[in-house]
């Protein structure tokens, strides 16, 4: 009978014990609820929008440097127009309440007790809240903005498929950047990092195209396609598109000295035609000297040797000469 009784008054003790436990935790779920519920908790708090791309992972930060072992950090999230309680640390343990959108994607640091949702997608989009409860009661507000993964930016010719010797002896090339399938974008073509050019697009998901065209390439041309967060970009290969600007140079000389020894060459045959031309036409009009039979008086020339004797030169011969003139 005595241990009877003994076992009794055990259970009554653990009954009452319990009751009392299920209703200390009724009230502070209830106040929870309450803080959670409440229109002036949100006053004065605008969310923090963040942008995230389908399929990577988040974190919303808490603020918290360190978790008291009395603190409590509350997450909730707006479902179908119902605040939904997703994740909980209360005296250092924590606690995921997973649902069909966020099956396998919440964690929560035990230090900090921020939140890590992991391979977003559209669901996931909307009003995250938290509450921190450490001797007063904080709040902080979370957007989440999802956003459809980038493609990455495609670079052709401007017309398809045009030869690059073709090119290179036109010197101009003409490119075009697309994207597909895109909103609330920008798209753009860098030289280094310099902006030549860019459109952006709203909403409406369509496909963009931004034309280019320069004198010769090199591999500073990029076309990138970019959110407000986060960009993909493509870098011009040179050796696919139109010609390098050294090989544009090189041509360039090569014209160049084609066409000078070209002008060079007309040069001295103009020089050579004028020249003959000139001969010519000064042998062609040179005056004629007339001559007639009176004028001209023919001679003929009597060389005679005179043999006289000369007292001089004792009797040896002695030759005189005389000068004969012509007119």
């Amino acid at each position: 009978m005595l241990k009877r009784g003994i076992y009794t008054c055990v259970c009554f003790y653990l009954w009452l014990l319990e009751g009392f436990m299920l209703t200390h935790q009724q009230l502070q779920t209830n106040t929870v609820e309450n803080l959670i519920t409440s229109p002036a908790v949100f006053r004065g708090d605008e969310p923090k929008t963040v942008s995230v791309t389908e399929g990577d992972s988040v974190t919303l930060n808490t603020g918290v440097t360190k978790i008291q072992s009395n603190d409590q950090i509350l997450w909730t999230f707006w479902l179908k127009n119902t605040e939904t309680r997703i994740a909980e640390i209360y005296k250092e343990r924590k606690y995921i309440y997973e649902n069909e959108i966020f099956r396998h994607r919440l964690q929560l640091d035990e230090k900090s007790g921020s939140l890590i949702i992991t391979n977003i997608n559209k669901l996931h989009s909307g009003l995250y809240k938290l509450m921190i409860i450490s001797g007063g009661v904080k709040h902080r507000h979370f957007n989440i903005a999802d956003y459809a993964p980038l493609t990455v930016p495609v670079i052709s010719d401007s017309p398809p498929n045009p030869s690059v010797s073709k090119r290179s002896l036109n010197q101009n090339c003409s490119l075009v950047c697309s994207v597909v399938n895109v909103s609330a974008v920008s798209l753009s073509w860098y030289k280094g990092n310099s902006v030549l050019s860019s459109i952006s697009v709203s909403d409406l998901s369509i496909s963009l195209s931004l034309p280019l065209e320069i004198e010769c390439l090199d591999d500073s041309y990029s076309c990138v396609v970019a959110y407000s967060f986060t960009n993909q970009t493509t870098h011009l290969n040179i050796t696919q598109l139109c010609g390098t600007c050294s090989a544009t140079r090189q041509l360039f000389i090569q014209k160049a000295l084609i066409i000078t020894g070209v002008v060079l060459l007309l040069l001295l045959l103009l020089v050579v035609t004028v020249g003959v031309m000139k001969f010519w036409h000064r042998r062609n009009n040179k005056p004629a000297i007339e001559t007639t039979e009176e004028e001209v008086v023919y001679t003929d020339a009597t060389f005679t040797t005179h043999r006289a004797p000369d007292t001089k030169t004792k009797g040896l011969d002695q030759t005189e000469y005389s000068e004969v003139f012509l007119r």
